[in-house]
C-alpha cells in the first residue's frame, strides 16, 4: 500500500498543524488511525484511549505549523505506545491466569467501528505480544498500515537499514505461528452458533463432533473473575467445561457479536458485560481455538445495548 507523499498519513495533508488555527479538525482526520496503531501496538482498547488522547494533548500544545500533520501524529503515538508496551511487561509478569488482549466488540451488523476491527483478530494480537516492541512497532506500521521502511525509520529515529531488519524478523515470526486457515464470518458464524447451541442444550455428543481433538481454551479472568488459571487442551476436556461453565451461570444472557473483526459472543449479566468469547475454526470446519475474556477491566468499554453502559468517550472525541 503506498503512503502517498505525505508521510505516515497517507492522505496528501498539506503543511498545516496548529499553528494554522484549526488543530482539532486536523487530528480528528487522523484519530482513527491513530487508535488502530495504538490498539494493535498494546493490545488494550483502554491503553490506546489513553495514548490517543496524550497524542491530542501533544499535538494541540505543537504552535508553529507542522509539514506533515499525519507523519507527525503517528510518529507521536508509535512512540507513546513504546514508552507504554515497558510497564505493561512488567504488570503481565503479574498477571494471574492467560492474558488475552482487551476486545473490540460491536452487535453483528455493526458497521461504524467495524474498519477499526480489521486485521486485528485476538489470535493475531497474542502473536504480536511475542515480538519485541520495536519489532511489533515495524510489523504494524509496516505490515498493517503500509508505511515505507523510511518513513518507519524516521518514527522510531532507526537506520531503514536496521528497520528493514526488524520488519523482515517479525513477519517471519508472525507467520510462523498465526493461524493458517481462513474461515468465512458466515462459516464461522454457524459453527458459534452449534457450539453455543450444544453447550445450552447439554449435548456433549455434538460439541465432541464440532471441536478438534487437539482445541485449546484460553479463559482470561484475570484473578478477578472465575477461570481456568492454566489453558485446557483437548475436545473431552473443553466440552465438559463448556457444559460447567453454562450450567453454573444460569443467569447469562448470551448474545451475538463481532468480536475483533470476528462472529463472537457477548454474555451479560445484569445489564453489565460478564464475558466475551471468539472462535477459532481450522480448516476441517471444527473448532480449533477459544478465546474466552472475563477480567472486568478488560469488558468496562463495553457498551451492552439497551443500557447506554461502557466508558464515556475522551476528551476530543465525539460521542456515539
Amino acid at each position: 500500500m503506498s503512503t502517498g507523499s505525505d508521510g505516515p498519513a497517507g492522505d496528501g495533508t498539506p503543511a498545516g498543524g496548529p499553528g494554522d488555527g484549526a488543530p482539532v479538525a486536523e487530528f480528528m482526520r487522523h484519530r482513527d488511525r491513530l487508535f488502530g496503531i495504538a490498539y494493535r501496538m498494546t493490545g488494550s482498547v483502554a491503553d490506546a484511549e489513553d495514548l490517543v488522547q496524550e497524542t491530542w494533548l501533544r499535538w494541540n500544545a505543537v504552535t508553529v505549523p507542522v509539514a506533515r500533520p499525519g507523519a507527525y501524529l503517528a510518529r507521536t503515538v508509535t512512540n507513546l505506545a513504546l514508552d507504554r508496551l515497558g510497564s505493561a511487561a512488567a504488570r503481565r509478569e503479574r498477571y494471574v491466569g492467560p492474558w488475552l488482549p482487551e476486545p473490540l466488540v460491536t452487535a453483528p451488523d455493526a458497521s461504524d467501528e467495524v474498519e477499526r476491527a480489521e486485521a486485528v483478530s485476538l489470535a493475531l494480537l497474542v502473536v504480536l505480544e511475542s515480538l519485541s516492541p520495536l519489532e511489533r512497532a515495524a510489523f504494524v506500521l509496516r505490515e498493517v498500515f503500509g508505511y515505507s521502511h523510511r518513513e518507519i525509520a524516521e518514527a522510531l529515529d532507526r537506520s531503514e537499514a536496521s528497520v528493514r531488519q526488524l520488519a523482515r524478523r517479525a513477519r517471519s515470526h508472525v507467520e510462523a505461528r498465526r493461524p493458517r486457515y481462513d474461515t468465512s464470518a458466515a462459516r464461522q458464524r454457524r459453527l458459534t452458533e452449534q457450539f453455543l447451541a450444544a453447550a445450552v442444550g447439554g449435548d456433549v455428543g455434538e460439541l465432541m463432533r464440532l471441536l478438534a481433538p487437539d482445541v485449546t481454551v484460553w479463559a482470561d479472568g484475570g484473578g478477578k473473575r472465575r477461570a481456568a488459571l492454566r489453558p485446557l487442551h483437548g475436545a473431552d476436556r473443553t466440552a465438559r467445561w463448556a457444559l460447567g461453565v453454562l450450567s453454573q451461570a444460569p443467569e447469562l444472557e448470551v448474545a451475538f457479536a463481532t468480536v475483533n473483526g470476528q462472529p463472537g459472543i457477548l454474555a451479560t449479566s445484569g445489564g453489565e458485560p460478564d464475558t466475551v468469547a471468539v472462535l477459532d475454526i481450522d480448516g476441517q470446519g471444527r473448532i480449533a481455538a477459544i478465546r474466552l475474556l472475563r477480567n472486568p477491566d478488560k469488558l468496562s468499554h463495553l457498551r451492552v445495548p439497551g443500557t447506554g453502559s461502557g466508558r464515556p468517550p475522551a476528551a476530543g472525541q465525539e460521542p456515539d
